[in-house]
Formats: structure tokens, C-alpha cells, sequence
């Protein structure tokens, strides 16, 4: 829960933080959590590594300096997203007087350390990145929808101002009725994308490398993983609610299920985006993504899924006392599922 997570001074942020370190973080991505104080602000700062910022609590304002646009400031509340163009000076501040602001930042920091082993270069380089902008108006939150195909779907900007609100195309491949979309922020090499899971239903179990930070931004749930070859009886399983953050390890299969009566928004940040996938492994997932996993792909059909999954869930709903709208899938038999 990043809502409640423990935070300590840090000096160099100039506000409270905590680095979280999860299991499946893989060698990319890190994380971390900030709080500004009421009326505060962070310090400025610059770095070449990549970093995208999801609000969890607060409002309040960034101001970017950036070559050819010069000092730009735009604002945020709980539910936005935006991205920290490379190497631009940029400053945090809250812009409310009596309440903490908190944010999540997800970066590719852990493998610039790695490959250039030198603070300085990362946190004291001049370089200006003249590309990592684009059009003015993303600086103010509006976006290019980039209609490729279903489930690959992207929203190029810096800001997007609300998650939660923010209109989603379908995405049925991956069952339940969802929808799905990608996001270009900043021309990162780091991937963002947002999927919407509606109420007392379930997604198929997929699975990628590691480096995905899931961030519940809506809703009620729980998430079990497994690695191919295991029972499900022997899954992990965990509940998640609004402010939590997941991180499944290197080719775990996960799936999602709501739980609850309203539909439920999960935000995954990583390292390799659609339009730069980085490794071969990136660009697997991305073209298979709704691929079953019998034909190569990263996916499970229902058909093809453990019918203890389906069993769980209704118990689920009936602790919560939902209806489920979801119908039990027509499973294969072990014959037909091999051919």
C-alpha cells in the first residue's frame, strides 16, 4: 500500500521517500515513493535516466526547463501521470497548504548505474535531449491518439492530467470485456499503459518479463501467480485496493479478478516501451501479448485455464457478496487442449 508505506527524510530528494524493492523488479526499473510537505516543494534536479510519476495523493505542480520551450510549469492532482523528459531540469511542488502530496516514480535508473558506474555523469550532465518533448500541447496535458490495433493503442503526451477519468478503447482479447492503452510519455524508452477490468469479472493469465510495477489506481481485487508448471493450488495470491503496487517476477503467470461492483484501473510502468521495446524479450511481449501461450504467445485462454480458477472466484465474490458476470468457461479436455 503506497499510501501508507513508512517514509524517512531524504536529504537529497529534500523531502520524505522510500526506494521499493520488489521481487520482480528485474535489473531495469526501480522504485520509489516521495511526499512533499503542505506548502513545500522538493529539489531541483536533473538526470539522465529515465522517469515516469504517477500521483497518488495530493496536488500540486512541476516546472520544467527545457530546450526550446524554456522554464515551463504544469500541474497534477491524485490520478495523473507524466513523464520527466531526460536530462531536463525539473522541480516538484505542493500545491496545498494543510495536506501532504505523495507520488510513485518508476525509473530505468539500476541499469545506467550499472553500465556508466558514475554519479556525476547521470545527476551533472549539460546534454541537452531537444526530442524528448514534441508538441507544445503535451506540455499541457492534451495527447495524439495513435489508433494501431486493438490492444496496442497509444496516447502520446507528457501529462496525462486523470486516469481514472480518461476515456479507454476495447481491448477484448484479453477477456472480460476490458480496455487497454498505451502510452508514449516523454519518447521514454520506459512503457506505461492503463487497462480497465470491469466489475465481478476476470482477466485471461498472461505472463512477461520482469520490471512491471502495477499500480491499482481504481477499485478491488486480488492477483494469483504461478510458474507454468504448477498447481494452482500452489499459486501466490495477494488482494489489492487503491495505492497498492505489484511487481510479477520474470515469466510469471498472473491474472487479475475484481472482485468488487464497480469496474477497477490498474497502471503497469516498465522498462522497454512500445515504441522503443529495448530487448527482444520486450518486443515478444509486445506482438504476443494476446497470443496464447500454446501457439508461442503470453497467454492463457480461459478454455485452456485451471477450473479451480473459476471455483476461487466465485468464492471470492461470495465473501464479498457480488454477483458474478462472467459465465463459466467451456474448458477443453486435456486431448483437446494438446491439439
Amino acid at each position: 500500500d503506497c499510501l501508507t508505506l513508512d517514509l524517512d527524510p531524504w536529504p537529497r530528494l529534500g523531502g520524505k521517500g522510500a526506494y521499493i524493492d520488489l521481487l520482480g523488479r528485474g535489473d531495469f526499473a526501480s522504485m520509489y515513493v516521495a511526499e512533499i510537505e503542505p506548502g513545500g516543494h522538493l529539489e531541483p534536479e536533473r538526470h539522465i535516466h529515465e522517469e515516469i510519476i504517477y500521483v497518488l495523493a495530493g496536488r500540486g505542480s512541476t516546472t520544467l526547463d527545457l530546450p526550446g520551450y524554456g522554464e515551463r510549469t504544469f500541474e497534477w492532482h491524485r490520478g495523473s501521470l507524466f513523464g520527466i523528459p531526460v536530462n531536463a531540469r525539473h522541480q516538484h511542488f505542493n500545491a496545498s497548504g494543510t495536506e501532504p502530496t505523495r507520488f510513485a516514480a518508476v525509473t530505468n535508473l539500476p541499469i545506467l548505474m550499472n553500465v556508466f558506474h558514475n554519479q556525476g555523469f547521470i545527476f551533472e550532465n549539460d546534454f541537452a535531449f531537444t526530442d524528448r518533448v514534441g508538441d507544445g500541447k503535451y506540455l499541457l496535458g492534451q495527447g495524439d491518439y495513435r489508433p494501431v490495433k486493438p490492444g496496442r493503442q497509444q496516447w502520446q503526451t507528457l501529462l496525462v492530467p486523470d486516469l481514472p477519468s480518461m476515456e479507454l478503447p476495447d481491448f477484448h482479447a484479453r477477456g472480460a470485456e476490458g480496455k487497454h492503452l498505451h502510452f508514449v510519455l516523454s519518447e521514454a524508452s520506459m512503457h506505461a499503459h492503463m487497462a480497465e477490468l470491469p466489475a465481478a469479472r476476470y482477466k485471461k493469465a498472461h505472463r512477461h518479463p520482469a520490471g512491471a510495477h502495477i499500480f491499482t489506481v481504481t477499485g478491488q481485487g486480488y492477483t494469483i501467480l504461478w510458474l507454468e508448471g504448477e498447481s494452482i493450488d500452489d499459486a501466490i495470491r495477494f488482494d489489492w485496493q487503491t495505492g497498492s503496487v505489484e511487481a510479477p517476477p520474470e515469466q510469471y503467470f498472473h491474472q487479475h479478478f475484481n472482485t468488487g461492483n464497480e469496474a477497477a484501473r490498474y497502471l503497469a510502468i516498465s522498462f522497454g516501451s512500445v515504441r522503443y521495446p529495448i530487448t527482444a524479450a520486450g518486443r515478444h511481449m509486445y506482438e504476443n501479448l494476446d497470443v496464447p501461450a500454446k501457439s508461442g504467445g503470453t497467454q492463457i485462454d480461459y478454455e485452456d485455464e485451471d477450473p479451480k480458477v473459476y471455483d476461487d472466484f466465485l468464492a471470492a465474490l461470495a465473501r464479498t457478496g457480488t454477483a458474478p458476470r462472467i459465465e463459466r468457461p467451456n474448458y477443453r479436455t486435456p486431448a483437446a487442449a494438446a491439439r
